[in-house]
């Protein structure tokens, strides 16, 4: 009896939700069915775990709308459509060059800060096509319905680059596909969707509530490389390595330095990857095992995280020493 009336008050207190807008402190990973999550713009909102799937919202990812953005126009966006020839061949998008695509998280839309922070740093390094995938119908509603939505709208992207690539040409090694939290496991299905042929995968903290034990996560065989970097693992963000190689930010863990707040720690994630496309200066260090990438123990061989080379290969993990501020 001692011990239900004990597990009892467990799941009480791990229900409890902290009135502090951000702070996950409360949150049980499994448990909890409250946690505060941030939205585009790093403002945090408490989402329901058990909320109820809102079957009208479209989840095909027909509405996608994906912006392309390249040095000739770097802040204003051309929108090419999905089997719309014209709409590609009248803008400049120019298939001899690499192409990177960024897909947003939950509660986001194409212009929330992750995106203009990640392709300014792409175009300020290369000449790419940047094409930013806007998602914003299925990412604005309860997070349970984005989760189920994902699926389908990585589908739509994946057949989005296969129109392309079978139309303007291009080389399947030059695609790097770039997903934040839920955007993450987009950018796996995706990859799936073109049969694993995208040359590099980076998913920035990939989603953790309800994808545990999810076959549609992001995962190493989503494309030739596929690399994760964790900075909010156990809570918003995933734990567990599930690419070719993951990397674990000081200790891949809550809180990352300079954060105030528990949600800043998985918007870390691409604000990380953002420095480390213009200066990439963050020198992994490779991992013996999960534990001591956990505490910061790692000091095997070098590895760099982030970056924007299209073909960078490697295996395992990696522990990295951030600062607090940017470029971190």
């Amino acid at each position: 009896m001692k011990i239900f009336i004990a597990f009892a008050a467990f799941i009480s207190l791990s229900l409890a939700i902290s009135s502090t807008p951000g702070d996950n402190s409360h949150y049980v990973e499994g448990v909890s069915r409250y946690i505060w999550m941030p939205d585009g713009d790093g403002v945090p909102h408490l989402v329901d775990l058990h909320a109820p799937i809102d079957r009208q919202v479209s989840r095909n990812g027909a509405d996608n709308q994906y912006w392309l953005y390249t040095r000739r126009n770097p802040t204003n966006h051309q929108v090419l459509r999905h089997n719309d020839v014209n709409s590609v061949r009248n803008s400049n998008f120019n298939p001899s060059r690499p192409i990177k695509v960024l897909v947003h998280g939950w509660n986001s839309k194409g212009s929330s800060r992750m995106n203009p922070q990640i392709r300014d740093a792409l175009l300020h390094v290369g000449d790419f096509n940047v094409i930013v995938v806007d998602w914003r119908r299925a990412a604005m509603g309860t997070y349970t319905t984005s989760v189920w939505s994902v699926p389908g709208i990585g589908q739509h992207l994946g057949w989005f680059l296969q129109f392309l690539f079978n139309n303007f040409g291009g080389n399947w090694n030059n695609l790097h596909l770039i997903g934040f939290s839920l955007g993450a496991h987009v950018i796996g299905n995706a990859g799936r969707t073109i049969g694993g042929r995208a040359g590099r995968l980076t998913g920035l903290d990939p989603a953790g509530p309800q994808w545990g034990r999810n076959s549609n996560a992001i995962n190493r065989n989503d494309g030739v490389y596929v690399e994760n970097i964790h900075t909010d693992g156990g809570l918003l963000g995933i734990f567990d390595p599930v690419g070719d190689v993951d990397f674990y930010p000081n200790g891949g863990r809550n809180r990352q330095p300079g954060c105030m707040l528990s949600t800043c720690s998985h918007s870390r994630g691409y604000e990380l990857f953002a420095a480390s496309v213009r200066y990439n200066h963050f020198n992994g260090r490779q991992c013996a095992n999960l534990n001591d990438a956990r505490n910061s123990r790692c000091t095997g061989a070098s590895h760099r995280m982030g970056n924007a080379v299209i073909g960078k290969r490697g295996t395992g993990l990696f522990g990295v020493t951030t600062g607090s501020n940017w470029p971190f």
